[in-house]
């Protein structure tokens, strides 16, 4: 009976070592890291959402999104919205750090999250539609504008009412292109909250209960959060790179040139391959940037000139011309009013200058090669002097000359009414070459010849 009191006492107090279940530290709540800096187009939009279907498969409990934008396409701000709005997992749009802006694509972004937030300094809104062709906004008919408008300003609605946000101050934002401080925001109802930080972000929402774009309601647990930064992957980070406009006009460069490398100088194949594959680049590029027509045209212009310059020798005129051409071509490539966007002016001149240097000498190279005679075999031998050592007439066979050290058989090129030979002794020079016969002229003699000049 004692032995059966002291085990159960044994055991209840190995029981009390160990915590109760409900007593256990929870695992501490995810928070998906996503950022946005810089204009809103495909890769960028691809890369959000990927980084929100990752958040619900691991059941983070929020998606941040850290933006500074000063707009982009309207297509690839569209694809951000839809992830937005159909996320099962709550995503908080927070516009830092300080002199950060949500502007034009970026206010749309920003109104369709479940969560807007903006840090002290920065700014929101801007937020007109502008029609641009070649990078550049357009002039359209008063019906047309009116369309975009609107239905502009119904995408807008459709979300930011369910929302519960200001409706009158977001459609302010697109038809009189208003913008708003982190308080202006705030005090209209646009955002919900400010936070100086992101900690002090979570400080605010930890507790906080919202509403879903459903309907449904969630309180978010924020004490201590686990914070995963999810960044692009290597195939997003390249295609990032290559869509921006300094990369975009070098890959243009590249591109001429290696081509241009093998069309002088077939067979060498490297260059060929290597510039074919920057010119496919720099279309996919392309597609995605707003390339001006009169910046390509300039380009277009630079290399003719320096052809030119390369053919005719226009001392130095044409050159400068082709360099002046490429740098403005290259300045003017890529222009946007949305994104400010464009190449600049130190990878202009880095690579314009060394461009027009090196494109000349391949250019001038190329057209004295058709200028130059060979320097070995028997085509060399035309216009080179000789003296005959056996009688040259008309008849293959009979006739011979010392050339370059050597016996050649020779045959007279045109008769002069005498029978047409060449005594010996005489000085000819070789007019044509036939297999291992020279056909040659009389000259003479190397003294007696008047020096030119």
């Amino acid at each position: 009976m004692k032995r059966s009191v002291l085990f159960l006492l044994a055991l209840g107090m190995v029981l009390l070592c160990f915590p109760r279940a409900d007593a256990r530290s929870s695992p501490p709540e995810k928070v998906l890291r996503i950022s946005i800096d810089g204009a809103i187009e495909p890769i960028l939009a691809e890369y959000v959402q990927d980084g929100i279907a990752r958040a619900a498969k691991e059941h983070a409990s929020l998606v941040l999104i850290r933006m500074n934008t000063p707009g982009g396409l309207g297509q690839s701000m569209r694809a951000i919205i839809k992830a937005i709005l159909s996320s099962k997992v709550p995503v908080c749009v927070y516009v830092e750090p300080t002199g950060s802006r949500a502007a034009s694509a970026g206010f749309f972004i920003l109104e369709s999250a479940d969560i807007a937030a903006m840090s002290p300094g920065t700014e929101m809104g801007a937020a007109s539609p502008l029609l641009e062709v070649a990078g550049y906004p357009v002039q359209v008919n008063p019906t047309l504008n009116r369309k975009i408008v609107q239905d502009t300003l119904a995408f807008l609605r459709s979300y930011v009412v369910r929302r519960g946000r200001n409706v009158a101050l977001a459609e302010d934002a697109v038809t009189k292109a208003t913008a708003y401080s982190a308080k202006e925001a705030l005090k209209g109802n646009l955002i919900n909250l400010i936070a100086d930080s992101e900690s002090n972000l979570f400080q605010q929402l930890n507790g906080m209960t919202i509403t879903r774009f459903d309907g449904s309601k969630t309180t978010l647990h924020l004490g201590h959060p686990e914070v995963i930064n999810y960044g692009m992957s290597m195939r997003e980070r390249f295609l990032t790179r290559i869509v921006q406009p300094d990369a975009f006009f070098i890959l243009l460069i590249v591109g001429v040139l290696g081509l241009y490398v093998e069309f002088i100088h077939p067979g060498l194949v490297a260059p060929g391959v290597i510039g074919a594959i920057c010119l496919v680049l720099a279309l996919y590029s392309m597609q995605l940037l707003p390339v001006t027509f009169t910046g390509i045209l300039l380009i277009l212009l630079a290399i003719t000139l320096f052809v030119l310059e390369a053919k005719f020798a226009g001392h130095g005129i044409l050159g400068i011309g082709g360099a002046i051409s490429l740098v403005l071509g290259a300045v003017m490539l890529v222009r946007s009013p949305l994104t400010g966007g464009g190449v600049s002016l130190n990878v202009a001149f880095g690579v314009a200058i060394p461009f027009a240097v090196f494109f000349l000498l391949l250019a001038r190279l190329m057209f004295r090669s058709h200028y130059w005679k060979a320097a070995s075999g028997t085509e060399s031998l035309v216009g080179v002097l000789g003296e005959v050592t056996e009688p040259v007439t008309q008849e293959k066979g009979q006739g011979m000359i010392f050339v370059n050290g050597e016996l050649w058989r020779a045959v007279r090129a045109t008769a002069d009414g005498n029978g047409g030979q060449i005594p010996k002794g005489a000085w000819v020079r070789v007019v044509k070459v036939e297999g291992l016969t020279l056909y040659v002229e009389p000259s003479d003699p190397p003294a007696k010849r008047p020096h030119a000049g």
